[in-house]
């Protein structure tokens, strides 16, 4: 017997079937025929197996459901030992985090996908809800850097004995930090001086042009022309009035000045002199109401503005911005967050607003979130927002939104991704997960994880794809995947429902009003 522990009624009843028919995939596939009276036992008494034979076990569940359901039917959280095999096989790989990074630093974004790699960093910023006073795993790799003289920041709403410096902000404030950071990023390292402009240029959509649309005796930002500009900004010529989302205070809207072109009739500005004006970095002679400095209250998102959202001091802001902006120029990008669960109905705002941080200050690779080997991850919220629900997303809107989700339902909303073909993952039949998850999925054949309500714990990984191996006669290569060329990070993500949303660009929405299903948390860029 080895270390694999397996719920006693599943390993019972495989015995039976395997000893009569000698061929595991057949076995399983008997087994599943009837499969209530092991799904039944969950959660009661699980006895040890050997690995061999536990793996076998997987292999066979594996390669069953793939046959007869298809492979998205395997499914396994990013974090799962397990993923990698599930998502060369064709399955669907989870997380439990919003899609924010996919549609930042695109579908395949490259980054320090492991603890050791993420310690050689210059500078760590550990943001969210890790709890740094229990040694988790990675918690000697956070050592380790510092001992190589790396500086790692927590941001949370706990403190932590393992970082050089913490800022304890108040739950679901996160994204104003990050946008106080953002602007302090924007004023002294783009307009001050530019450090950053050239990668700016070649691998972000800043200097892509926007074009502006008519409203209320101003204008909005519409979509992307699909042509770029020769320079970051446009600044210098004309220049005019426009309306930005505001949720700080209630659903209002922010009026600044942005430069601005006229082509083919239209009036067009870049996406850098609109994240100015969202960021409410001030230039001379643009229109609009504008910050008077980094000691300005009453207009987001200052430093001072964020001190009074987070309780984190103005100056302590101020510092860490123009560290990670330092560093992240003498190193050439060696900086990474390392996003932590952010448990507000608004996380995704939150993380756009972080990995801005990054784009901005050509750290692009620095996005230390637990995925697939180069595998499309899957939301696996869309596992559980199935059910009917009164919620009504069109409450999240922003003020001059056209109506888009006006009594619409997260149940309805998500429909209609799948019916545009928007990669979610259907119901599992076989599922990996690394650590408890609650609500289980229903109707799941074979559950692998180490809580004591799954059918057995996850067995070595290379036993299982030898075991995949002989089942198939192949298996996909256990290599990373093949990346494609990276093409531009994206601070404006052009889609019609985060311009409905008001989510086009960074913004900070305050923890209060959520919904089952977020429309911008499903947002695939591709």
């Amino acid at each position: 017997m080895g270390g694999s522990q397996v719920n006693q009624a599943l390993v019972r009843l495989y015995f039976e079937v395997r000893n009569g028919l000698r061929d595991p995939v057949a076995a399983w596939a008997k087994l599943t025929a009837n499969s209530q009276e092991y799904q039944r036992a969950r959660g009661e008494r699980r006895v040890p197996l050997d690995d061999a034979t536990a793996a076998e076990l997987v292999a066979a569940a594996i390669v069953h459901t793939a046959d007869e359901h298809g492979p998205e039917r395997v499914a396994a959280l990013a974090s799962s030992p397990l993923a990698r095999l599930v998502g060369e096989l064709g399955g669907a790989v989870l997380t439990e985090h919003p899609c924010a990074p996919e549609q930042v630093l695109g579908p395949r974004f490259a980054g320090p996908s492991r603890a050791e790699d993420w310690a050689r960093a210059a500078y760590v910023l550990l943001w969210g809800e890790n709890n740094r006073l229990v040694r988790s795993a990675d918690t000697p790799w956070v050592i380790a850097g510092r001992y190589k003289g790396q500086k790692v920041v927590a941001i949370g709403t706990h403190p932590t004995r393992l970082s050089d410096e913490t800022l304890v902000v108040r739950p679901g404030t996160d994204g104003a930090l990050a946008m106080a950071m953002g602007h302090v990023l924007l004023k002294e390292f783009f307009l001050d001086r530019t450090p950053f402009a050239g990668q700016a240029m070649e691998h972000t959509d800043l200097p892509l042009l926007v074009r502006l649309r008519d409203r209320e005796e101003a204008y909005v930002p519409g979509g992307l022309t699909g042509g770029a500009c020769d320079r970051l900004s446009v600044y210098g010529g004309e220049a005019v009035e426009v309306l930005l989302p505001r949720f700080d205070d209630g659903p209002g809207v922010l009026r600044r000045g942005v430069p601005v072109l006229r082509e083919g009739g239209e009036l067009v500005t870049t996406v850098f002199d609109l994240l100015l004006a969202v960021y409410g970095v001030a230039r001379p002679r643009l229109p609009g109401v504008w910050p008077r400095g980094y000691d300005d209250r009453a207009e987001p998102y200052t430093p001072a503005w964020q001190e009074a959202c987070t309780g984190v001091a103005a100056s302590r802001t101020v510092k860490i911005a123009r560290e990670l902006g330092v560093t992240a120029e003498k190193t050439r990008g060696e900086c990474v967050i390392v996003p932590g669960r952010l448990e507000t109905p608004h996380a995704d705002t939150a993380y756009r607003a972080m990995l801005a941080l990054l784009v901005l200050t050509g750290c692009g690779g620095g996005w230390a979130q637990a995925r697939g080997a180069g595998i499309p991850l899957v939301p696996y919220l869309c596992l559980h927002a199935c059910g009917e629900d009164r919620s009504d997303v069109g409450a999240l809107s922003w003020a001059l939104a056209d109506g888009l989700f006006a009594h619409k339902t997260s149940r309805s909303v998500l429909l209609e991704a799948v019916r545009d073909g928007w990669p979610m993952a259907p119901p599992p039949r076989v599922l990996a997960l690394p650590r408890p998850i609650y609500p289980l999925p229903p109707d799941v054949d074979l559950l692998i994880g180490s809580d004591d309500h799954c059918d057995l714990s996850a067995p070595d990984t290379e036993l299982v794809v030898a075991a995949v191996t002989r089942m198939i006669g192949r298996v996909a290569p256990a290599g990373p995947g093949r990346v494609p060329p990276a093409g531009r990070m994206r601070l404006l993500v052009d889609h019609a429902w985060m311009h409905e949303y008001g989510e086009a660009l960074p913004t900070y929405r305050p923890p209060g009003l959520g919904v089952p299903l977020k429309p911008t948390q499903l947002v695939r860029v591709r």
